[in-house]
């Protein structure tokens, strides 16, 4: 049990949130691309202020893994890092789709979230028809690992005709109109990554001492990152 500061940067989300045995003291986020390295300590700050406590009152720091914008990505590890090795407390590895799936079924109606057969399946943009995406169980149980999969109309329709789905996150927008006609999808392209999923999450990693390797741990890019050509006229 203790005061943890969560930080999800693996998106166009930005956001921050500050917990207290489980319990959310503060938020701030913000959907803007290309936002974080700008607002992030802000936020980080902001969130300790509204609680009217300081940074050397957190007990641990929680990260979004990844997969997802590998810019993101760096800017939320390296900012954790910073943090917990200024302060000498623990790293806590959170996986962003497991998050986002723990964000969803708290949002989602109590009669969606009843079905015994439903499955979450989280998604984060991957560019053009692809995107990262898990499948998890009522009981938020893993049981498809991560992938990062091209997605057509085709894709789930073995998975739709016995269950029903909860899809949520900025990857499931572009693929609604492939299966608005299956009374089985349930699109959520609202719901996005937020540190308030990583709340619990975190907590139970703080207090079971599940932390990772300050100086080894390294987010989960799941794709290598590759850089463009530049397109200025003499630097080809």
């Amino acid at each position: 049990m203790g005061c943890i500061l969560s930080i999800e940067t693996t998106t166009s989300v930005c956001s921050v949130a500050l917990a207290h045995n489980g319990r959310l003291l503060s938020l701030r986020e913000i959907d803007s691309k290309n936002s974080h390295a700008e607002v992030l300590n802000g936020y980080i700050m902001g969130v300790l202020t509204e609680s009217n406590l300081s940074l050397k009152d957190l007990n641990a720091v929680a990260v979004s893994e990844g997969p997802g914008s590998y810019t993101g990505l760096r800017i939320g590890v390296s900012t954790a890092k910073g943090l917990c090795y200024s302060l000498d407390i623990p790293l806590i590895s959170v996986p962003t789709l497991y998050s986002l799936a723990k964000h969803t079924q708290n949002l989602v109606s109590g009669k969606l979230r009843e079905k015994e057969n439903i499955l979450y399946c989280p998604m984060i943009d991957a560019r053009r028809m692809e995107a990262y995406t898990a499948h998890f169980n009522f009981n938020l149980e893993e049981i498809r690992k991560v992938e990062s999969e091209v997605i057509d109309q085709n894709t789930y329709n073995a998975l739709l005709h016995e269950h029903a789905v909860v899809y949520s996150g900025d990857g499931c927008a572009k693929f609604k109109t492939l299966y608005i006609n299956n009374q089985n999808a349930y699109f959520f392209p609202d719901i996005l990554s937020s540190a308030k999923g990583m709340i619990e999450l975190a907590e139970e990693k703080l207090n079971n001492k599940d932390f990772v390797d300050l100086a080894y741990f390294e987010p989960y890019y799941f794709k290598a990152f590759l850089a463009g050509l530049p397109k200025i006229k003499g630097l080809r």
